[in-house]
């Protein structure tokens, strides 16, 4: 069987990704994530694993009969192009470190640890202990988390907050969850509590998923009426809050705080540069910034290569692939 791996995120993690597949595998590394580069390399393929498949790829390989990402996203397949019959599968396994993400950046803007590394870098010690001025910091017992999308994202990180002493509310799309089961206070759709949680929420984690109708689901009316000290933690997409809105809302504290995981532009393919956002984020003393990285630990990746080769195994021997996303017609 012949399998190309052209995501650069497995990489670093090309031992254990060839472990996983079964044994006598032809696999080709393709040197870019470049259309042209992986359309060379996959006539006579029948595994492509990575999260882009355009037309002119799944012209070059008429014998693919598994594109498996190795992430939860699939939107840069073209299902339409794929050979009749070949599966679109992902992986996940991003929530742990997500989760972890969320607590460490809740807990670094409860508390200030950004603003106090800074201050005492010039010698000053920005605390109750030693300045009568400085304000007292925030732990996480007895405070709110909202969760604005619950699903797997959203319930691993309530896991590790509720530790803390915490406690959740939460809202999704469907408004299925059983908020006793969770141990949340309560639960419901975001059609219909999102301004509650919003306006009794000490921190409001975003983890929904970016559709046409979430898009700017959280505006300038919405971050208005949380607290002025809440803190928000977007690890969904940039776009489920409205870009100007919320630097203008940190910029003039009607919120406390931001950590902005995902943002509003990505670097173009094969560029390691580009701007979060046209706005000037970076001169918010109130805002973590980091670059989409929550989900990229080495411990997510093998996670993945684990699942794809396993996933490789169910093709080779012709049973029933797990995480399918779409086939094609």
């Amino acid at each position: 069987m012949k399998i190309v791996v052209a995501d650069q995120n497995l990489v670093g993690l090309r031992a254990e990704l060839e472990a996983a597949l079964p044994a006598g595998s032809e696999v080709v590394w393709s040197p870019t994530r470049d259309a042209a580069d992986v359309a060379g390399l996959v006539p006579g393929a029948q595994v492509l694993i990575s999260g882009r498949c355009p037309k002119e790829v799944a012209a070059a390989g008429p014998g693919i009969r598994l594109v498996h990402a190795a992430g939860a996203g699939t939107d840069g397949i073209d299902v339409g192009a794929l050979p009749t019959g070949c599966v679109v599968a992902n992986t996940f396994h991003h929530e742990d470190s997500i989760a972890e993400y969320v607590a460490a950046a809740t807990i670094m803007l409860r508390r200030g640890f950004g603003a106090q590394d800074t201050a005492l870098r010039g010698g000053e010690w920005p605390t109750p202990a030693y300045d009568d001025t400085a304000p007292w910091m925030h732990s996480l017992a007895g405070a709110t988390v909202g969760f604005v999308g619950f699903g797997h994202i959203g319930g691993r990180a309530w896991d590790r907050l509720r530790v803390f002493g915490a406690r959740g509310v939460a809202v999704s799309r469907r408004g299925a969850i059983d908020a006793a089961a969770t141990g949340l206070d309560w639960a419901g759709s975001t059609a219909d509590r999102l301004g509650d949680l919003l306006s009794v929420a000490d921190v409001v984690v975003v983890s929904a998923p970016l559709t046409p109708q979430t898009e700017g689901m959280i505006g300038a009316a919405e971050l208005w009426s949380m607290k002025d000290t809440a803190v928000l933690v977007n690890v969904g997409r940039g776009p489920l809050v409205a870009e100007r809105p919320l630097y203008e809302a940190l910029r003039d504290g009607v919120i406390g705080g931001a950590a902005i995981d995902v943002w509003y532009g990505y670097p173009e393919p094969g560029s390691s540069r580009a701007e979060p956002s046209e706005l000037p984020f970076r001169d918010l003393e109130n805002v973590l910034m980091t670059p989409h990285s929550s989900g990229l630990t080495h411990q997510t990746f093998a996670g993945r290569a684990a699942e794809i080769g396993a996933n490789v195994h169910r093709l080779a021997a012709g049973s029933e692939l797990r995480n399918v996303v779409a086939v094609a017609r």
